[in-house]
This record gives structure tokens, C-alpha cells and sequence, in this order.
């Protein structure tokens, strides 16, 4: 509704204008702007004429002098001024639609000198009414249209150009280009998210170095190390012992060095890249078995050295960093807000070691010099056939007793501020549930498979639903594509903003979809996911064509080859993965999806090497193409989930996997008897979490999706699965990762399982105090995500 105003004009004024007498235009402007509101009134406002009375007794002597002025006119005059009039009137009425015939949409915009314009004339977005929705299908033909691969290429070639750490000028430069980028998109929103985090580079002033010393420690010889080349959040200082070949460093490894009577303590670890377990995993496990140092080399068994056949050169090693966790380690389980104090505290899972990476020239070096045992089968890989050398155990090196090894790491903390960038579509039914799309944007090196592949993806499909929306695409909950910083640290800049948000963020975020190292190859694909988001895989990969096969899907591809597509492609979340935070730590379902080789690995990821030009040649040119595939397969799941009425995520997803630990439980049961243990409670709680899980699946399968407040409720039920599994027995900052079957830690059903498997294994070991404890909090967790997800408090324990 317009505001009206109410003016006073002088009496006088108003004859003035009508006389033309008594006044010139400036005074008459003035006397309008005075009055507040003619000028500059905006619309709607309505402008009104008070008079007083004198004004009005004014006003009377005005109309009588006008009405006797016309009527004295002589009769011919009147006439002839009544013919002129409609003359004129006929005469201009007749060129107006002359030249409205001629003229009409000539052109848009023509300039002073008549040229054409072109007019920028973008498709206005439709708003379609509840019941004109696009169809699914239509929005799948519509995704497949506007989603392409032309710039895909070129991106990851302009983010890949150099190195660009977090911090950086190129760093920051980048930053401003997506944010730019964001904004021309039309988003709804465009922001960024800032935070102060403690990182961890190469001294500026004193490099890693690696010796071989005599037992007094005088310097007998220096092995030359890369000064680009090192682990984040490494201990720093000098370490000093014999060399112990580890193989990759697992749990099972240490155990056969131990079997093999093998003295662990004071030694430096010699460890292979890959076998499953990350760098920081091997460093934590040397620490846990008293060494003191580690050094990690890829082994060209597990990494291909051949620069003939793309592969890594042998004087090249591959940094990764050690802190096993994710987000800013002096930070843990909270924000790093530069606004906020807090007390000094650390990760526990910061290693207490230095640890640095060499190339295997460097490894080979050292496996000449070692003394001792030979080791194990299935331990040699080909470093000893490419270098020829030995495989023996250490931890003595040849040309005299006393021959060690030193290394020293002097690596520097620095606070950096970090920039998240943010972009939105909000949905028109329910805009405060949100489908994430997510891409680290930094890298140590040139990082075409680290941050080139998930940026230049993550553009293109805010490109791709940004046109959708402006030609009908009506999504039912918001989208928000996200740039994260500080990847390569662990994940830092996805983890703070989690942390910032975790109270709000299960409410909120229906799934999150990690678009990092998506493009490795063209062969096999992976999806590190949550197991709740599996249907919806299967129903991506039956409409998605394989880039290695033309004329098959994903789907039928794999059944060709008689493989069950479950097991073939869906794969658990792992520790590194830019999907595991939102899962383990926030309750959130995440999937990161990967195209690799079935055979050779992509072996320049975290190396200097990792350029566009290396990554298109490994792919043979094909690397739009498979990249226009992986953004077509998030594109569409997606689009499932921000169209359907309720979400296609499935509560039933985790029963099987409580079924099979009940059934371990169940085959220890004489041991756990001994131990005055029963396995009842697990098995009620497992009971009524999958009736529970059934039951609401069924109940929405039979109801009315027309019924917005019920669907609202199923949702909201359905996005707090994964919330439930996480344990509210222990401390986020101590214990971040609490999902009991994603997370890390003692609250886990894989901490669970092994410590039962100690029952047969190794007794003696077997804690009885402790694991009563473990089954208590994993007990209680199960049951209370059993009761939340049969609703209201009067479905639970109801027997009457």
C-alpha cells in the first residue's frame, strides 16, 4: 500500500501557474519541494491539494472571472475553435498509427544515430504453480542439454597453471576468479566464509635433511632430499636410529615384525606408499610401536616409475600430510573463527615423530645399506627388481657397527586465513534444506587432480542448474556449491566450516557430494559413500553412458563383465576422502565418485607432477568427456533429491550391517559367558532399530506424497539417520570422528570387532572391564537411534 501525502500550496501559487504571472520557475520549483513529495516521490505516492478557507473564497472569484470570459466570446468564435480542435486532433490521431504500423518491432533499442543495439535478453526464469512442476524426466533431458564439456578442459588447465597453497597470491587470485564467477551465474546468493587456521610448510630458512652417522653422530654422508617435498604436521626436530622396513606400515605388518622377534623401539621406520592405510595412519602406527622417525617412498609395485609409459620419475616423492584427523589440528572440534579465543589446545592426533616422504632412489639408497633378515613373502615389491636390490628387515646398515641414520624435519607453523566460496539456488518449497556440492580449490603443486578436475566440475554444474532454473527447473530444496580451501591439509576449510555449523547443519543438509580427484582415469568407477545414498547410485548409473564404451551405461557395463555393480563400485568412506568430515563428523550422507584404471595407477596425485598436460595424455584426450560423465551422474542425484517429494534415501540401509555384527556376537557367545558378558541387549536394540528402519520406509511407501505436512515429517526423519549413529557418549574435541560405523575410535563397531576377535586370537589381551564398556556405549547409541526414528514418544516401548 502507497504512502499519501497531504500538501498546503498558497493560493496565490496555483493562480500564478494557471496565469502565467507572478512567479518565474524557479520559485515555483521551489515551492514544490518545499511541499515534500512531488519531487523524487516514488510510486504510489498520492498527492493531495488542502486549501483553507480564504484560498477557497479566492478560488470562487478565479472561476467566476473564467466562466465569464468563455461565455462572453462571440457564437462564430466558439465554432470555429471547436472545428480546429478536432481537426488537429484527427490529423495527429492518423500519424500516430502510421508510424506505430511502420515502427513496431523495428528493433529493441536503436541509438542516437539509429543504429542497432544488440540487447542482452537473457530467458526469463519460470515460476511454475505447485501443480506444473517439470517431470523427472524432463528434468533429466533438460540436465543432459545444458551440461557440458567445453570448458571443463580449460579450467582445470587455468587452475593447474602453478602451484597455489593456500595463502598464496595464486591462491587468492584463484579465490577471486570462482567468487566472480558465482556472481555472473545469477545465483541467489554468492559468499564467502572466512577462517584463521594454523598450517604447516617447508622452513624458508633451514631444509629437511636425511644423514648417515656413526655412532658418535658425526655426519658421514648426506642423501639429498627435495626441499618441496614433506608432511604436514610432522613433529619437528632430528631423529636418530637404525632403519626397520615396515612394508606399508598396517597394523597386520607390525604384527608379523613382532612375531618375527623383531625390536621395533628406537628404530626409523621405512615405509611403502598405499596398502590401504594413509600417511598419517603409518605414522601413528610406527609411534604406537616406539619408533621414532618414518620415512615413506613409492614403490614402483604400487606407483608406476616408468616417465616412458606416464609414469613417476624414481627421483620423485609424494607429500601428503600426517595428522590423522581433519580440519585446523589446534582447533579440534571447533571453528576456527578469528573472533573468537580460545584455550590453547592441540589434536590428539598430531604425531609425536617426524615423518617425511623420499623418492625411491632415496629408499633404494638406504635398502642397500640394511642388514637382517629377509623379509616376508609378499613383502618385496619392485623397488629390489628395478634398483636391484636386496629385501631384508634391518635394522642395521652395512660398513661398520654403529651406522645409523638421521634425520631432522624443520618444518614452520604459520596462521594463514582461509576463504570458503559459496553459491546458492534456493529452493521454492523447502529453501532451508540444503544438497551440497563441494571441491577443494588448493594445492601444493600444480594439482590437476587435487583441485583442477573438482573445481572445473563444480563451475560447470553451477552453470549447468543455474541455466536449468532460468529455463523452468523449479527445485523443490536449496542447492549450494562450495570452493573449500585448504584441502590439502586435511580437509581444513570443509571441516571449520562443519564445525561452525554442526548444531544446524543435521537439520539442514539433506547430503553432500564430493566432486575431489574425480577424474583419475576412464575405466572403473568408484563411490566412496555413505551407505544410505546406494539407491540412488544405482538409479545414476543405469542412465549414464560409460566414457570407455560408447552405446552401454555404467550399469550394464559392469553386468557385461559379470560383476555385481554393488560390489564393484560402492566402497566405504576413508579417512582422506572430502566426503568423510560430513559423514563421520557431521551426520551428514556424503559420496565422493572417482573414475581410475583398472590396472594402472594415476601416479602423480600430491607431486609436482600432476599437471592437465600429463592427466589428458593418461586419459588420451578423453578427459572432457569423462568429465562431462561424473558431473552427469552428481547432476542427476542431485536433481532426485531436490525434486522428490520425499527423500529417495533409505533408512533400512544399516540393518544388515548390525545383522552381521549380531551374528559375530552370537558365535562368541560361550567366550563372552566366561566373561559373565550376554549379547542380549545388542541384539534388542539391533531388533528394534531394523523394525524401526522397516516401518518407516513401508509407512512412506503407503502414503500421501500430496500431504506436505506428513512428507515434512518423514524427511526430517530420514535426514537425521545418519545424525543418529553419532555417539553422544564421547567429546567431539577429543573423539571428532563419533559415527560408531564410519568414525575413528573406541566408540566404533570396527574398534568393537577387533577387540572381540581378541577372544580367540590373543586372550591374554583381551580387556574385560574396557569392553564391557565399548558394548554398553555402542549398545545405548543403536538404541537411541532406534527410538528416534520411530517418532513420537508414544511408538516407543508401547506394549500395552
Amino acid at each position: 500500500m502507497g504512502t499519501q501525502w497531504q500538501t498546503a500550496l498558497p493560493m496565490a501559487t496555483i493562480q500564478s501557474l494557471l496565469t502565467g504571472k507572478g512567479g518565474d520557475g524557479a520559485q515555483a520549483e521551489r515551492g514544490l519541494e518545499d511541499g515534500g513529495g512531488a519531487r523524487g516521490s516514488g510510486p504510489g505516492v498520492e498527492l493531495k491539494l488542502v486549501q483553507s478557507q480564504s484560498d477557497e473564497e479566492e478560488e470562487e472569484g478565479l472561476e467566476s472571472s473564467l466562466t465569464a470570459l468563455v461565455l462572453h466570446q462571440p457564437l462564430k468564435h466558439r465554432k470555429a475553435w471547436i472545428y480546429l480542435t478536432l481537426t488537429a486532433l484527427l490529423i495527429f490521431t492518423t500519424a500516430f498509427l502510421l508510424g506505430y504500423v511502420a515502427f513496431h518491432g523495428s528493433c529493441n533499442y536503436c541509438g542516437d544515430d539509429g543504429d542497432l543495439v544488440p540487447v542482452d535478453d537473457p530467458p526469463v526464469p519460470h515460476h511454475y504453480p505447485e501443480g506444473d512442476l517439470l517431470h523427472m524426466g524432463e528434468l533429466r533431458d533438460m540436465l543432459k542439454k545444458y551440461l557440458g564439456e567445453e570448458t571443463l578442459d580449460t579450467t582445470i588447465r587455468r587452475v593447474s597453471r602453478t602451484t597455489h597453497p593456500p595463502g598464496s597470491s595464486e591462491g587468492n587470485d584463484l579465490a577471486r576468479e570462482i567468487l566472480q564467477s558465482f556472481q555472473k551465474l545469477r545465483m541467489d546468493h554468492t559468499w564467502t566464509d572466512s577462517h584463521y587456521a594454523t598450517l604447516q610448510f617447508p622452513s624458508r630458512t633451514k631444509r629437511n635433511d636425511l644423514w648417515i652417522v656413526d655412532e658418535n653422530g658425526v655426519e658421514l654422508e648426506e642423501i639429498q632430499l627435495n626441499a618441496a617435498d614433506y608432511c604436514a604436521y610432522s613433529a619437528t626436530g632430528t631423529a636418530t636410529g637404525g632403519v626397520m622396513y615396515v612394508n606399508y606400515a598396517r597394523l597386520e605388518d607390525f604384527d608379523t615384525l613382532r612375531s618375527l622377534g623383531m625390536s621395533l623401539k628406537g628404530a626409523i621406520a621405512l615405509a611403502r606408499v598405499g596398502g590401504g592405510v594413509s600417511f598419517a595412519e603409518k605414522v601413528r602406527h610406527a609411534q604406537k610401536a616406539g619408533m621414532v622417525g618414518v620415512l615413506i617412498y613409492p614403490d614402483p609395485a604400487d606407483v608406476p616409475q616408468d616417465p616412458r609409459r606416464l609414469g613417476l620419475s624414481s627421483d620423485v616423492a609424494i607429500s601428503e600430510h600426517v595428522h590423522l584427523g581433519s580440519g585446523d589440528p589446534f582447533t579440534p572440534g571447533f571453528p576456527s573463527f578469528n573472533h573468537t579465543q580460545f584455550p590453547p589446545m592441540q589434536s590428539s592426533g598430531l604425531p609425536l615423530i617426524p615423518a617425511q616422504p623420499i623418492s625411491a632412489n632415496v629408499a633404494s639408497t638406504l635398502l642397500r645399506q640394511l642388514e637382517g633378515p629377509a623379509c616376508p613373502r609378499g613383502w618385496q615389491g619392485r623397488l629390489q627388481n628395478y634398483m636391484y636390490v636386496r629385501c631384508v628387515l634391518g635394522p642395521s646398515l652395512t660398513g661398520g657397527s654403529g651406522r645409523r641414520v638421521r634425520m631432522g624435519v624443520f618444518n614452520s607453523m604459520t596462521p594463514v586465513l582461509l576463504n570458503n566460496i559459496f553459491a546458492s539456488i534456493e529452493g521454492k518449497m523447502e529453501p532451508d534444506q540444503y544438497i551440497i556440492m563441494g571441491a577443494q580449490r588448493d594445492s601444493w603443486g600444480p594439482g590437476a587432480v587435487k583441485s583442477g578436475v573438482g573445481t572445473a566440475l563444480l563451475l560447470e554444474l553451477a552453470r549447468t542448474f543455474s541455466s536449468m532454473v532460468q529455463n523452468g527447473f523449479y527445485p523443490r530444496r536449496s542447492l549450494l556449491f562450495v570452493s573449500w580451501d585448504a584441502g590439502d591439509f586435511g580437509n581444513v576449510g570443509a571441516t571449520e566450516w562443519l564445525e561452525g555449523y554442526l548444531s544446524m547443519l543435521h537439520l539442514k543438509a539433506v547430503a553432500y557430494f564430493s566432486l575431489d580427484q574425480a577424474i583419475m582415469g576412464d575405466d572403473e568407477l568408484s563411490a566412496y559413500a555413505s551407505p544410505l545414498l546406494v539407491d540412488l547410485i544405482e538409479g545414476a548409473i543405469k542412465q549414464v553412458e560409460h566414457p570407455k564404451h560408447p552405446g552401454q551405461s555404467i550399469l550394464a557395463h559392469i553386468e557385461s563383465q559379470g560383476g555385481n555393480w554393488m560390489s564393484h563400485i560402492v566402497k566405504p568412506l576413508y579417512l582422506n576422502s572430502g566426503a568423510y568430515s560430513f559423514t563421520a563428523f557431521g551426520g551428514v550422507p556424503a559420496m565422493e565418485l572417482r573414475f581410475d584404471e583398472s590396472v594402472r595407477a594415476y601416479p602423480f596425485v600430491n607431486t609436482q607432477w600432476d599437471s592437465a598436460s600429463r592427466l589428458q595424455e593418461r586419459l588420451q584426450g578423453q578427459l572432457s568427456s569423462v568429465g562431462r560423465t561424473i558431473g552427469e551422474l552428481v547432476g542427476l542425484m542431485v536433481l532426485r533429491l531436490s525434486h522428490d517429494a520425499v527423500l529417495p534415501l533409505d533408512p533400512t540401509c544399516y540393518s544388515s550391517t548390525m545383522l552381521q555384527f549380531s551374528s559375530q556376537l552370537n558365535q562368541h557367545s560361550s567366550e563372552l559367558q566366561v566373561h559373565g558378558l550376554s549379547p542380549q541387549w545388542v541384539f534388542s536394540a539391533r531388533g528394534d532399530y531394523s523394525r524401526a528402519a522397516k516401518t518407516l520406509k513401508e509407512t512412506i511407501q503407503n502414503s500421501d506424497i500430496d500431504d506436505e505436512r506428513m512428507t515434512r515429517l518423514y524427511n526430517t526423519r530420514i535426514m537425521r539417520v545418519e545424525y543418529y549413529f553419532l555417539s553422544q557418549y564421547v567429546s567431539a574435541v577429543e573423539t571428532p570422528f563419533r559415527h560408531i560405523l564410519h568414525g575413528r575410535g573406541d566408540h566404533t563397531l570396527s574398534a568393537l570387532t577387533e577387540h572381540l576377535a581378541l577372544l580367540r586370537s590373543q586372550p591374554q589381551l583381551f580387556d574385560e572391564a574396557h569392553f564391557r564398556r565399548q558394548l554398553a556405549l555402542f549398545t545405548w547409541t543403536l538404541q537411541g537411534a532406534a527410538n528416534a526414528l520411530s517418532g513420537d514418544v508414544w511408538n516407543i516401548d508401547n506394549t500395552i
